[in-house]
């Protein structure tokens, strides 16, 4: 969304998947355009009866400082009828990503998803095209895709309706369908422009307040209560309680939605229940910690046995690629040993 504002892009249609309420809530308080803000379906229509020339289609799990302008300039000076973003690759990481292989012309012909072994080699290119030196490009043979992608309005209708209606990717479909028989350009993709700031909400939240913690390589947000606590290479999301003996590592802390009172907590501890927040002496490491997640006393998540994959959502958590995550919401009560 900071990119399309510094980009001058005001007409933004968004599509959500599942469990998108405080997703559509927080986008819907933070970016308001009047009716240049969509949520649901209908978009190519829309764009269809306004007589848009070209989409910008967008990923919203990347985190980059582009302003998107020089690359729509670049799909309509070489006539493009879709231009792929894209970056040179290495050989560590090049499987991991769609590849492209283009001709002396800068044309994309040729897409692979996430290649392998002699597929994989198969898609090495003279990456000195993009701009690179030949020092540069024999380090980096590969031109992998970033998912941001320009389609001719009416070339994105055309492969929707009538060729792939049935397709549900662009990566590992609709692209690499779309390159034998379109004209596809592959630009470089740029990470960062220090100019173009970041918008999100302001929260008119005070400072966090922190009693007698250790903080090492941390990032700390705005309105949290810590007390005799050690938080090492972790982020602590807003309004986050962590009270005396936590020890935090290695964790994402998403926060909290509102604050519990004083005496709110205290009601809460009489009657046996859990606040939100993390209680005393509890030690968590390697884990994601969703809103609102209420952690008791003397609670231990290590994951100590190196499970890779479990789904106990009954009891508050998951666990993906040996990383645990409690749930929004959830209750993890005193004394759980994960």
């Amino acid at each position: 969304m900071s990119n399309c504002i510094n980009s001058g892009i005001r007409k933004i249609f968004i599509m959500t998947q599942f469990n998108s309420f405080s997703l559509n809530r927080h986008l819907s308080r933070t970016y308001s355009f009047g009716n240049g803000m969509n949520f649901g379906d209908g978009f190519v229509e829309d764009a269809k009866n306004k007589n848009v020339e070209h989409i910008l289609i967008l990923s919203g799990d990347h985190l980059y400082r582009m302003n998107y302008m020089d690359f729509v300039q670049r799909h309509v000076d070489t006539n493009a009828d879709i231009t792929v973003s894209c970056v040179p690759m290495d050989d560590s990481r090049a499987s991991d990503y769609g590849l492209m292989k283009i001709d002396k012309t800068g044309r994309i012909v040729q897409f692979a998803e996430k290649p392998k072994g002699s597929d994989l080699k198969a898609m090495r290119v003279d990456t000195t095209l993009l701009g690179l030196s030949p020092q540069e490009a024999e380090k980096h043979p590969y031109i992998a895709s970033m998912g941001v992608y320009v389609f001719r309005t009416e070339t994105l209708l055309q492969l929707l309706r009538w060729q792939y209606s049935s397709c549900n990717d662009f990566g590992s479909e609709i692209i690499p369908s779309a390159v034998s028989e379109h004209h596809v350009q592959p630009p470089k993709f740029e990470f960062y422009d220090p100019k173009t700031p970041f918008f999100t909400s302001p929260r008119f939240l005070p400072p966090t307040k922190v009693e007698k913690c250790k903080i090492v390589d941390a990032i700390i947000s705005h309105g949290c209560f810590m007390r005799n606590c050690s938080v090492q290479h972790s982020i602590v999301g807003v309004r986050s309680r962590l009270e005396s003996g936590v020890e935090l590592q290695d964790t994402m802390m998403m926060g909290a939605d509102y604050y519990q009172t004083e005496s709110e907590i205290a009601s809460l501890l009489a009657e046996g229940k859990v606040p939100i927040g993390v209680g005393e002496n509890t030690k968590i490491r390697n884990c994601i910690i969703d809103k609102n997640a209420k952690i008791g006393r003397n609670v231990i998540i290590a994951n100590a046995d190196g499970v890779q994959e479990a789904d106990r959502a009954k009891e508050g958590f998951y666990i993906r690629s040996g990383i645990t995550i409690t749930l929004k919401n959830a209750t993890i009560k005193d004394g759980t040993v994960i």
